[in-house]
């Protein structure tokens, strides 16, 4: 059974702008590996290698993109009554305001206000109402969210 991969329209595209810029870097890094044999012996060459390296991991994420998308089920942002995946949210947490929006685990970016719905944080808000408060268990700690707004 393939796994479906649930992620907004805007993770949808900057997962293929991600693919069409690592195709299109194949080049240069062939080019790399070309110049890095032209120096002679491969055993001994760091270039060779590192660009072999760079190589490889551009195959490999290429390939993992292309196995997102290829199965990915895009998540409608919903404007309700209650936290779902897609959701945005206003939260009060100690005296502080914060924003996230739940994505699926492949979208997450908490450095950008993207959380998983796996993550404590997500697993906590999912299916709670703008005024309830949780009490989530974090690696920092306990803290307390209050949902102030669900857009």
């Amino acid at each position: 059974m393939k796994k479906q991969y649930q992620i907004t329209a805007e993770g949808r595209s900057e997962l293929e702008a991600e693919l069409k810029e690592l195709k299109a870097s194949r080049g240069a890094i062939a080019e790399k590996i070309a110049n890095a044999r032209e120096l002679g012996d491969l055993s001994e060459n760091a270039d060779y290698d590192a660009a072999r390296d760079e190589q490889g991991q551009a195959e490999t994420r290429i390939a993992e993109i292309e196995d997102i998308l290829l199965n990915a089920e895009i998540i409608k942002p919903k404007k309700g009554s209650s936290v779902a995946v897609g959701s945005k949210v206003e939260l009060k947490v100690n005296s502080k305001k914060v924003s996230y929006q739940l994505v699926g685990p492949v979208e997450a970016d908490p450095a950008n206000g993207k959380i998983s719905d796996q993550s404590p944080i997500g697993k906590a808000l999912l299916g709670k109402k703008s005024g309830e408060s949780v009490e989530i268990t974090t690696p920092k700690g306990k803290s307390k969210y209050t949902i102030e707004k669900i857009g």
